[in-house]
């Protein structure tokens, strides 16, 4: 029998709905077995959290080296934030800071052999900056913990795969960013990721284009001919079942008909503008080429909504499962909701 996965869940803006998410998500979790959630972040805003959505559950502050607590969820702390700086939907400095912590402490706990696997609660990435930390997002600072790995976000859902070449830039600034090297790392890291996390013998990659019609032979930019396609070659010599490039618009509906395992698509909205249409409840952020599994649920801090017990907990319950799955074992021990 598996033992059981100890998933590091980072708290995400305590402001937004990071916190109630992920305690929604473990009530909603609490009939599967095989994984030991661990809470880092501020144990007065689980309990704060708790006690609004009603569950019966107990937190146990803990710290390495001591064993994980039989009893009561398990809260590595990183911080003590006030009232007024844990305001639902009042974004702080201190709570910037505090969800800064998580991340960190997260990753040590995996880096040190505290920890199996990451589930990371959103950020705020402005009031991050706010605070004096220069954080673009997730992806990029946790490939800085990890030692700097090539790295890339991908999205996973029932029906879609999706990676992207680039992910947090301005859309002026895509086309000088997209380099043959830049994109032949991105093939390489999404293939092995697909082999060696999501069991995949052969992954198929169907590559989309930059420009409308994938260039339409140079009339609409020559970056598919100039760039694209020396990557995909270079690609197809290490072994690489890459196709492409392909007009986006056409390439979407080969991967749902399975000719595809990916997408992998050249910046951020041309891929996740349809994987959130068929995904926007259940889709999870993966980031490929960690040495460690990391997820993430597909949405904001949503800081309009936050603190209301209305926030929908079902991709943070996803990104638990799959970061459960890849690790090898299935969810257990977690809160009850209170009759």
């Amino acid at each position: 029998m598996n033992e059981p996965r100890r998933v590091a869940i980072s708290m995400g803006d305590p402001t937004g709905v990071g916190p109630e998410v992920t305690l929604a998500a473990l009530a909603q979790l609490a009939a599967a077995r095989g994984a030991a959630p661990i809470l880092v972040g501020d144990p007065g805003i689980y309990e704060h959290m708790a006690s609004r959505l009603r569950l019966r559950v107990r937190f146990a502050e803990w710290a390495p080296p001591a064993p994980l607590p039989r009893q009561g969820l398990p809260v590595r702390v990183v911080a003590h934030l006030s009232p007024r700086q844990q305001r639902p939907g009042r974004p702080s400095l201190a709570g910037g800071r505090a969800a800064h912590a998580a991340i960190l402490e997260a990753v040590r706990l995996i880096q040190e052999g505290y920890a199996d696997a990451l589930v990371t609660a959103p950020i705020c990435k402005a009031n991050l900056i706010a605070a004096g930390l220069p954080v673009s997002g997730h992806t990029e600072l946790l490939a800085s913990l990890a030692g700097g790995p090539p790295v890339r976000m991908m999205m996973i859902g029932p029906r879609l795969r999706v990676a992207l070449a680039t992910t947090h830039l301005a859309l002026a600034r895509v086309p000088k960013a997209l380099t043959t090297r830049l994109l032949l790392d991105t093939f390489v890291v999404v293939d092995r990721a697909l082999r060696q996390r999501f069991g995949l013998a052969r992954p198929r990659l169907g590559v989309a284009g930059l420009n409308p019609h994938a260039g339409e032979h140079g009339v609409f930019g020559d970056e598919e001919g100039r760039v694209i396609v020396p990557a995909l070659r270079a690609a197809r010599r290490r072994g690489i079942d890459a196709h492409g490039p392909m007009a986006a618009d056409s390439l979407f509906p080969h991967v749902l008909a399975g000719r595809y395992d990916a997408a992998v698509c050249m910046y951020h909205d041309q891929g996740l503008a349809p994987f959130k249409l068929l995904h926007f409840a259940d889709g999870v952020n993966y980031t490929a080429g960690l040495p460690f599994v990391r997820t993430s649920p597909d949405h904001g801090t949503a800081h309009d909504i936050a603190g209301r017990g209305i926030a929908d907990a079902r991709s943070m319950a996803a990104a638990l499962r799959l970061a459960v799955r890849l690790t090898g074992a299935r969810l257990r021990r977690t809160p009850r909701r209170a009759a």
